[in-house]
């Protein structure tokens, strides 16, 4: 890959804060994981040095053993294999995991771990790894929404004929040591802090070490993967939020977006319910005669969730903003593009989970091609939803809504202890 010169951008939004865009890199849009798989496949069959993976959901189906045994067959050749995965979105499927990993020397550490009664009792167990994260040998990066189960297996719904909708991009250039660190750091506080190299001795038998050891004296040179022509250089930032310094670094990169936003605004999430910040950004742009589209779930996979953003269409519609509902499968993306100049794909949905509470990533990118490739997929997407109008209207019955799912939100940040107003 054609090495290119870091640059950083130095723009600040309305909230002082710089997101750390940094030029010279190279990414690819990939959609659901029927793109995203055999991409982070081939990366982990090169790798030479290590692999680090995180994750909200492993899961236990074909295409996700798939890419377990990619990792085991990576440990094998010599490869540090570093794996990281929540304790309650892969509750179900830890045991088939760790079986499937038994006798290999990657390292899989569980976030906040839901294995005895009293951890449900913790409120700190409210607090998720959410992201969806890869680096292979510090040079490829992967992330977004796609978490690790087949496109058309929903955990709670089953088998689907149609795939969910979800993105995620592969990542190379500069950037990738941003991932990388933020990834580290994950695991390390998963693994409580112990050095991996310390944990291999608990893990691989002496004989085991020896062996891999001697390999990867007499391997040789590596085969150099095929040239492949280098995409055009592109800005980009890779913004975590977590519960320390970096509590609403996702929430303030979507408000400085819209606020500049000129002529157009679309918003793909699953789960809605945006704070004041961002609500009031969406209303004063669309005031302003921004084209603001906010794409939300038709197939709804919690009624709850629904429930709570259906309390702000009328709030939005009122003031012109154009809310759609995508039917044809689950919808599981987080994307945004404004101005078709400013695009973000990640993990992190607009409601108080994601906002305030768990750890969440996402890359924000200043690209023309990179986002008319993302707008062409929002369009698709658009073009088999249903546009829906106000629920509820604007009476008692629209008041008691709001009032409810506000109230069932401050109860639920307080219960997680998340900071500041909402």
């Amino acid at each position: 890959m054609r090495r290119l010169r870091s640059r950083r951008w130095r723009g600040r939004g309305v909230f002082g804060t710089d997101p750390g865009f940094v030029g010279g890199n190279e990414l690819a849009l990939l959609r659901g994981g029927d793109e995203l798989f055999p991409h982070m496949l081939d990366a982990i069959h090169r790798a030479g040095s290590e692999v680090w993976l995180a994750t909200y959901i492993f899961h236990h189906d074909t295409a996700s053993l798939r890419l377990a045994d990619a990792l085991v067959a990576a440990d094998r050749r010599g490869v540090r294999v570093r794996v990281v995965v929540d304790g309650f979105g892969s509750k179900g499927s830890l045991d088939v995991l760790r079986h499937r990993l038994a006798g290999s020397g990657v390292a899989l550490a569980v976030f906040r771990p839901i294995d005895r009664w009293w951890h449900w009792l913790q409120p700190s167990q409210l607090r998720r790894l959410h992201q969806k994260l890869c680096v292979v040998d510090g040079q490829t990066a992967f992330v977004g929404g796609i978490n690790i189960i087949d496109d058309r297996l929903d955990i709670h719904h089953g088998v689907t004929e149609q795939p969910r909708l979800d993105f995620a991009v592969q990542l190379r250039g500069p950037l990738v040591d941003a991932v990388a660190q933020g990834l580290r750091s994950i695991w390390s506080r998963a693994w409580l802090g112990r050095d991996f190299d310390d944990a291999l001795i608990d893990y691989i038998p002496w004989r085991r070490r020896l062996r891999r050891w001697l390999t990867q004296i007499w391997r040789g040179p590596q085969r150099l993967p095929k040239a492949t022509p280098p995409l055009p250089p592109v800005s980009a930032a890779f913004v975590m939020r977590d519960n320390l310094r970096r509590r609403r670094t996702i929430e303030h990169a979507y408000v400085d977006a819209i606020r500049g936003a000129s002529s157009r605004v679309d918003v793909v999430c699953p789960y809605f319910y945006p704070g004041q910040r961002i609500r009031l950004a969406l209303r004063q742009a669309a005031d302003r005669g921004v084209r603001v589209r906010l794409l939300l779930q038709g197939m709804v996979d919690y009624r709850l969730a629904g429930w709570a953003a259906e309390a702000l269409y009328a709030e939005l519609i009122a003031h012109g903003v154009e809310i759609y509902e995508y039917t044809p499968a689950f919808l599981h993306a987080k994307v945004a593009v404004v101005d078709g100049r400013w695009a973000t794909v990640g993990s992190s949905n607009i409601d108080p989970l994601s906002l305030l509470v768990n750890l969440e990533a996402n890359v924000v990118v200043h690209d023309g091609d990179f986002t008319r490739q993302l707008d062409a997929q929002i369009e698709t997407a658009l073009a088999v939803s249903t546009r829906v109008g106000a629920r509820g209207g604007t009476g008692l019955r629209a008041m008691v809504h709001r009032a409810a799912v506000a109230w069932v939100a401050y109860v639920f940040l307080r219960i997680a202890g998340a900071a500041g107003r909402y």
